[in-house]
């Protein structure tokens, strides 16, 4: 920065020349950044392993469904900004990296930043001995309540599936409120879905339903007062995430709590939500949101709404744990996402002749035990979980020779696009 006089001013103003932003160079210490690498790995995960200078390592999720090739190209840009930085400076890394290249924000930038900090997050731990939720400020619980996934893509056979989940647990499931539907579609989809969550509310499990942006204003709103009635936990992403006003609406015509976040990407992006109390549960994923750093932010943020935090975690079991680290220690947690026996897992296993689920990669994964509906609080160094780093690297291999999961595209009978 230098400073300087300005003498064709009529006023002399001083003046400042602000010099572009750098990373601040420490020299090297013994817990640099040496190593960055990412592993693509089935059914849908992309795993960050960052090593120290004096060999520690962290593991991250930078899993953008659908776009994972996207996120490796962002991982280019951050091995070159970060090989040599301060593996502490978690912050500063997390500041550099958001604003130092100008453009900034959204899915591809902030999954592969997300996956970055959880690794040093659990490189901090495992530094100190200590669970991230203590480096948090501690804990404020004990446990953890989930909920499963049923029904899949296409709901369908929900009374049944709610029954293996209760077998499994779970106190609390999460299902698809409709398939592929148009802008304005026939009632008896409508009351389909009312149907399908009456069986399983007859398991005794409670059940959030998910409206996953497939519906338009006209359908979403009398589909969110025919299951009124019904007290479903919460309804989710009621119209997709680009209408806060429209979901404000909504949400003044009925007391089901709304549920949205997993398509917004910082605190910024749920400040329309929360200032036009459009929102009673905040769902940010971890792997999407700028990872520890920017979810415990964003929980914050929400709580001086009174708004509850949900994470959004149908992914990986680093995501989960770094999810759990933050559930730990904010008071406006509720309940947290699990991908175990997800459909997507499920499916992309069968077609590669694999298990591809939340404990394949894992060396502890009795840590995730599911009783009476909660999780123990994780207890292990970091974030909590001992990943094979053996089957992440044979299980990658193998995976780079498909292709990396996409999402389904849908057309109406008509052949126009809907929303999947």
């Amino acid at each position: 920065m230098r400073s300087g006089h300005d003498h064709n001013s009529p006023h002399a103003k001083h003046w400042l020349l602000v010099e572009p932003l750098t990373f601040p160079s420490l020299g090297m210490t013994s817990n640099t950044i040496a190593d960055i690498e990412i592993f693509r790995v089935p059914p849908r995960w992309l795993f960050v392993r960052v090593k120290t200078s004096d060999g520690i390592v962290g593991w991250g999720e930078s899993t953008l469904e659908g776009h994972t090739e996207a996120i490796e190209g962002a991982f280019s840009d951050l091995r070159e900004r970060f090989i040599g930085a301060v593996a502490d400076n978690i912050q500063d890394i997390w500041q550099t990296a958001y604003i130092g290249r100008f453009y900034r924000g959204g899915p591809v930038l902030m999954s592969a930043l997300s996956g970055l900090d959880i690794a040093l997050w659990d490189i901090k731990g495992k530094r100190l001995g200590v669970p991230v939720w203590q480096l948090l400020g501690g804990k404020v619980r004990d446990r953890i309540k989930v909920y499963g996934w049923i029904g899949g893509d296409h709901p369908s056979a929900v009374a049944s599936a709610a029954k293996a989940r209760k077998e499994q647990g779970f106190t609390a499931v999460k299902m698809n409120g409709t398939d592929a539907i148009s802008w304005i579609d026939s009632p008896a989809l409508l009351e389909a879905t009312v149907e399908r969550v009456k069986q399983v509310r007859s398991t005794g499990l409670d059940v959030g339903v998910d409206f996953h942006g497939r519906l338009h204003k006209g359908m979403a709103k009398q589909l969110a007062k025919l299951l009124e009635p019904l007290h479903p936990m919460f309804i989710e992403e009621p119209l997709l995430p680009t209408q806060p006003e429209e979901i404000a609406d909504l949400s003044n015509t009925v007391s089901t709590p709304i549920a949205l976040g997993e398509r917004l990407y910082t605190r910024w992006d749920f400040r329309p939500y929360l200032e036009r109390r459009a929102v009673d549960i905040v769902q940010p994923d971890v792997s999407h949101c700028g990872g520890i750093s920017e979810l415990r932010r964003i929980a914050t943020y929400a709580e001086t709404y009174d708004v509850a935090l949900a994470p959004h975690c149908p992914l990986g079991p680093i995501a989960l744990a770094a999810c759990m680290q933050v559930a730990i220690s904010a008071p406006n947690f509720v309940i947290q996402e699990m991908s175990w026996k997800m459909h997507y897992n499920v499916t992309a296993g069968e077609a590669l002749g694999i298990e591809a689920d939340l404990h394949s990669y894992m060396a502890n994964p009795e840590v995730f035990t599911v009783k009476d509906g909660y999780v123990a609080a994780l207890q292990g160094p970091g974030i909590g979980v001992e990943i094979d780093e053996a089957r992440v690297r044979s299980m990658s291999e193998l995976y780079m020779k498909h292709a990396p999961w996409r999402n389904p595209l849908w057309r109406g009978e008509d052949g126009s696009l809907t929303e999947w």
